[in-house]
């Protein structure tokens, strides 16, 4: 990743010494490889979808005396020697070196051109991931390796992607660096289906009031999701493009608002950084269930990383029988790993297993990526676990925490049965037409966001001209036009963080989190207007409408049915005064219908009101 400019121009404010007086750099470099004097600095990688640090990406620097200090110098100044090859292997080694001498948690992001990888793979083949991190103490599944910098118009693409399936199949990811500029493209892309994609900082500056760059960014989000790629931001530097990047469903995220570089891992997010991510435990899926982890959780006893053995592992797996799998703990009680019980024991029965690891640290056999899960995160959430394409994680089951502290387990199995139960139950309620939410869904919906502090919108939203369509061209053609519109106002709405419901007939209720909700509102209305006018026939879009018979049985023309929306913003904290009654749904939808009548009576796409609670 290209670091952020006040990154490399900061350490000239503070080295005053004159460039005459520091040694030559043609001189210095060799001399820093061969001493190995780089000096990794590992940047928070924060996974936004569970609060908590999914691991660092590892940068370089030279010593803090030296002209070769910032990276730029150190990279111009290899590919001028020639060294850049070197220069790479190096800085792969110094990250992977200090993250394992320091303990570091999670996964380790390391960088490395397609040059330097093919010149590796040249001189190793399929031993390449091997030496890489020999001697580093790092394992592979651990490793995602940033690809920078690579054209994909060069004909060693199929030798880059050989290496690169050589390393994935050691157990390292693959991650496409500053995708959006330079040689990350598209085409690069879809050649090497990267695990991760990492999008380059210029699509995420003031990502929170630009409206081409969400734009840009949602029709990436669609194409990871379709090439099952999961997305990094990058450049995240204040709370508003973090709430928008969180908004948009993407899972994780780096920059200086989430951490800045430092010699030393990170060890945890701190507590002031916790409390400010976007909450997300509140699925909008399918209204809410009520249902959380807390419904999940096991109580099942775990292990210390520095205080038990492989021995002991192996122990408690044969005094608990029942026991699926373990937690692997820190000192602060912290889950760091699970160890599942039959890969553990399939270990143990080979021979010599118990002889050679049975007194090593815990971890040998432990799965470094488990899934954690706080205990008030709704069970609706959690779906991603039984869909991931790692298997692992229903096997494994997850791990359940209590203010990022051990507090359970729970199975895959368990979560199996919970999910079911939900999704069967949100059929029964669901209405038989569009399948949406509806009546006592909805009512959930909107109770659980009145019990959050957070701002959320109620869009009241029916069809103007349904009556007269409906009775000139049946109810056949009524339902496409009903369907037509569901499925414009769904298209427009996030489903992790927006919710749409169907009252029946033409009437739809929406609520919504995104920080984008008017423009999402406008798409759908935008949409639905247009395609609308397919379900006439030829005369009528001719004329721009039908003649029908009005409500009091009097023929006149009504024009094309259009989609308006009456919008109630609804701020928790500000109706939450003492002495006051608790706003129940009811009312939420009684002021949400209000606004809708204005809409028909000034024949309005759209209006916007705040809700004002009357005593």
């Amino acid at each position: 990743m290209m670091e952020h400019p006040a990154a490399q121009a900061a350490p000239f404010a503070r080295r005053m010494t004159p460039l005459l007086d520091a040694p030559s750099p043609a001189a210095t470099l060799p001399r820093l490889l061969q001493r190995r004097h780089l000096q990794p600095r590992y940047q928070p990688v924060v996974d936004l979808g569970q609060a908590r640090l999914h691991g660092h990406e590892s940068l370089i620097r030279g010593p803090e005396d030296s002209p070769l200090h910032l990276p730029d110098a150190l990279f111009a100044e290899a590919t001028r020697l020639g060294l850049r090859n070197e220069l790479e292997w190096e800085c792969f080694r110094a990250g992977a070196s200090g993250y394992a001498r320091q303990q570091g948690q999670g996964r380790l992001f390391l960088n490395l051109s397609g040059a330097a990888i093919l010149a590796y793979w040249q001189r190793h083949g399929t031993e390449l991931a091997s030496r890489l991190l020999a001697g580093t103490g790092m394992p592979p599944e651990r490793i995602v390796i940033e690809l920078t910098d690579h054209d994909p118009r060069c004909e060693d693409l199929d030798e880059l992607r050989q290496a690169l399936q050589a390393l994935r199949q050691r157990g390292m990811k693959l991650a496409l660096d500053d995708y959006g500029v330079g040689h990350a493209s598209l085409h690069l892309w879809l050649e090497l289906r990267p695990d991760l994609v990492k999008i380059d900082r210029y699509f995420f500056r003031d990502i929170s009031r630009d409206e081409n760059r969400l734009a840009l960014l949602r029709a990436l989000l669609a194409v990871a999701h379709q090439l099952k790629a999961v997305v990094v931001a990058e450049g995240i530097e204040t709370q508003e493009d973090l709430q928008t990047a969180a908004d948009l469903g993407i899972r994780y995220a780096q920059g200086w608002h989430l951490g800045h570089p430092q010699a030393a891992p990170a060890s945890g997010l701190p507590a002031t950084l916790a409390a400010s991510l976007p909450s997300t435990s509140l699925s909008a899926q399918s209204g809410g269930s009520g249902r959380t982890a807390l419904h999940l959780r096991v109580q099942a006893p775990a292990v210390y990383i520095e205080r038990h053995s492989n021995d002991d592992v192996h122990r408690l797996f044969q005094e608990q029988r029942l026991l699926h799998a373990l937690a692997v703990l820190d000192a602060r009680d912290h889950p760091v790993g699970i160890i599942n019980r039959r890969d553990f024991l399939e270990h143990y029965a080979r021979p010599y297993t118990r002889d050679l690891f049975g007194r090593n640290r815990c971890d040998t056999f432990m799965n470094p990526a488990p899934v954690l899960v706080d205990i008030g995160t709704c069970i609706d959430q959690l779906s991603h676990v039984l869909t991931s394409e790692d298997q692992r994680y229903l096997a494994d089951g997850f791990i359940i925490t209590r203010n990022g502290r051990y507090d359970g387990l729970g199975t895959g199995e368990a979560l199996v049965r919970s999910v079911t139960e939900i999704r069967l139950e949100a059929a029964r309620y669901a209405n038989p037409l569009t399948s949406l939410p509806g009546n006592i869904p909805i009512s959930k919906r909107i109770a659980q966001l009145l019990d959050q502090p957070e701002e959320f919108i109620i869009g009241y939203a029916d069809l103007n001209s349904f009556k007269p369509f409906n009775d000139v061209y049946g109810y056949w053609r009524g339902d496409d036009m009903i369907l037509l519109c569901a499925e414009a106002i769904r298209r427009h709405c996030d489903p992790q963080r927006d919710f749409v419901g169907h009252v029946g007939g033409d009437d739809f209720v929406i609520a919504l989190r995104s920080a984008d909700w008017q423009a999402r509102l406008s798409a759908s209305v935008a949409e639905f207007n247009t395609r609308a006018i397919g379900l006439y026939d030829q005369q009528a879009r001719q004329e721009g409408g039908i003649h029908a018979e009005d409500r009091y049985g009097s023929l006149r023309f009504f024009p094309f049915v259009t989609l308006g929306i009456g919008v109630l913003r609804v701020q928790p904290a500000a109706l939450a005064t003492e002495g006051s009654p608790r706003v129940l749904p009811e009312d939420i939808a009684s002021a949400a219908a209000h606004v809708k009548r204005q809409v028909k009576q000034r024949n309005l796409a759209m209006v916007v009101e705040p809700y004002l609670h009357r005593l």
